[in-house]
C-alpha cells in the first residue's frame, strides 16, 4: 500500500519527510502483524528480543545491563520483562559467579523450544508479507544505516 493510501495525505514537506513517515509508518505495519504471531505464543516483541539476544549467547550466561544494551526499543524495561519470562519459566535468573551484585540471566530448556516454533513463524511471515528480493534488501538496509548515521 502507497503511504498517501495508509494515512491518506498527500502533503509532504519534501521527499526526505515522507520517506521519515515512511519508515516509521513500516515500522508499525511489521510491527503489528508480528505482534499478531507472537500473541499465538503468549509473547511480547521485547520477551522475543530477549530470547533472541539470549540464544545467542547461549549456552552462556548474559548480565541484564547487557541485554538491555542490545534491545531494539532501547528504552525497554528488561527487568520487569526478564520477571515475566521467569514466571513463564523461559529463563533463569542468578547472581552472576564474578559479581554477585550482578543479576544473570539463561535461557531454559522451554525458552530454547519456545522461540524456535515463533521464529518458525516468524521467518514464515516474512517471507510471505516482504515483499523484496535479496539485493533490493541489501540496498534498503544500507539505505536505513545511512539514515541512522548520526545515531
Amino acid at each position: 500500500m502507497k503511504l498517501e493510501q495508509a494515512i491518506q495525505s498527500k502533503k509532504f514537506r519534501n521527499e526526505v519527510q515522507k520517506a521519515g513517515l515512511n519508515i516509521l509508518y513500516t515500522a508499525w505495519w511489521l510491527k503489528t502483524i508480528t505482534y499478531k504471531e507472537l500473541k499465538d505464543f503468549g509473547l511480547t516483541h521485547e520477551q522475543y528480543n530477549i530470547l533472541r539476544i539470549l540464544k545467542g549467547k547461549h549456552p552462556q550466561q548474559m548480565c541484564v545491563k547487557d541485554i538491555a544494551s542490545r534491545m531494539i526499543e532501547k528504552n525497554s524495561n528488561v527487568p520487569r520483562i526478564v520477571d515475566k519470562l521467569e514466571d513463564k519459566k523461559l529463563v533463569r535468573r542468578s547472581q552472576g559467579e564474578v559479581d554477585g551484585r550482578q543479576t544473570v540471566i539463561k535461557l531454559t530448556q522451554a525458552g530454547i523450544n519456545i522461540l524456535a516454533s515463533c521464529t518458525i513463524k516468524i521467518n514464515e511471515l516474512y517471507d510471505k508479507m516482504l515483499t523484496i528480493n535479496n539485493k533490493e534488501a541489501e540496498i534498503l538496509n544500507t539505505l536505513l544505516e545511512k539514515v541512522r548515521e548520526r545515531e
